[in-house]
């Protein structure tokens, strides 16, 4: 991969400016779909290849717009196998991003996984990759799984990572799509349940492609219950200009929210609002990625919750 040293110079800066040590007072987290970052069939300049990698100027995009982030944690959807998530690593420490911790949940679904890159400590792992559900007689594995790692940006502050890519809307054969998030919904909801009810006040953090609006079913399920000690506080971001669309579907020229950050009661006193935003890359946003990447800033210090 070639990197125009202007944007190498560009990610440089980013990383001195934004990129914090392990005993920052601030962090950033960044939740992205990279858009198959993994072999499969697919069309490179016009011509059908089979079993072939994400295309070189699409990675040199996507490796652009990770490092106008400058994730100190990058949370990703629809990455391949080991060899594919060592690649990434691999490409963005050459634009001086270097991650030595990481978790690549490798679930039901053999193709696309739910990844994490920290330059903090991972302090502890729960990742479920086996959950499975019942519609009608068929039993239905959770297809990625839910990614849960918790990571340590400071002495004395943790942060709980749940990372989950939930049925794309595409019809299948084994059941109907919609069921088959509301029933990935349920299974997070429970996992979530078990975490905040013996840890009230942990940070958590929550996030990922979830393929549905916030007015669906499935995420009322996820945000769980108004006012609950164990509901979920919706991050609301936008870009520079308002805008609040995450993806966008170019076959029927449809914007859409569908990547979310969700915050436990401990986290919200931590965040940092006026940081939060999603990214917009530029006219080539789209050779990236068909997403946009959310940018969460945490304050790594306990603060009391109201």
């Amino acid at each position: 991969m070639k990197i125009p040293p202007s944007h190498l110079a560009l990610a440089a800066v980013l990383a001195l400016a934004s990129g914090l040590p392990a005993t920052a007072d601030e962090f950033n987290f960044v939740a992205y779909n990279l858009k198959n970052y993994l072999k499969m069939d697919r069309r490179v300049d016009g011509e059908f290849k089979r079993d072939a990698p994400k295309p070189e100027r699409e990675i040199e995009e996507l490796v652009e717009a990770i490092a106008a982030t400058a994730p100190d944690v990058l949370g990703v959807c629809e990455i391949g196998v080991q060899e594919d998530f060592d690649d990434l690593k691999r490409r963005l420490a050459a634009v001086g991003l270097d991650y030595p911790h990481g978790e690549l949940t490798l679930a039901a679904d053999e193709t696309r996984h739910v990844a994490l890159l920290s330059k903090f400590p991972i302090v502890a792992r729960d990742s479920q990759t086996d959950l499975t559900y019942h519609i009608g007689d068929q039993v239905l594995p959770f297809q990625r799984g839910i990614l849960d790692v918790t990571v340590q940006p400071a002495e004395g502050y943790r942060l709980r990572c749940l990372g989950i890519h939930f049925k794309s809307k595409r019809e299948v054969e084994e059941a109907d799509q919609a069921l088959m998030r509301r029933n990935e919904a349920e299974l997070l909801r429970a996992h979530l349940e078990g975490i905040l009810e013996a840890e009230p006040g942990a940070n958590v953090i929550v996030y990922g492609d979830f393929n549905e609006t916030i007015n669906e079913l499935p995420m009322r399920v996820v945000r769980g219950r108004f006012g609950a000690p164990t509901g979920l506080t919706d991050i609301q971001l936008s870009d520079e200009r308002g805008d609040r669309w995450t993806y966008y579907w170019r076959y029927a020229d449809q914007y859409s929210r569908f990547d979310y950050a969700f915050a436990s009661k401990g986290l919200v006193p931590e965040l940092v609002p006026e940081k939060c935003h999603i990214y917009h890359p530029g006219p080539d946003w789209y050779t990236a990625s068909d997403h946009r990447p959310l940018v969460i800033r945490i304050e790594a210090s306990e603060r009391e919750v109201k």
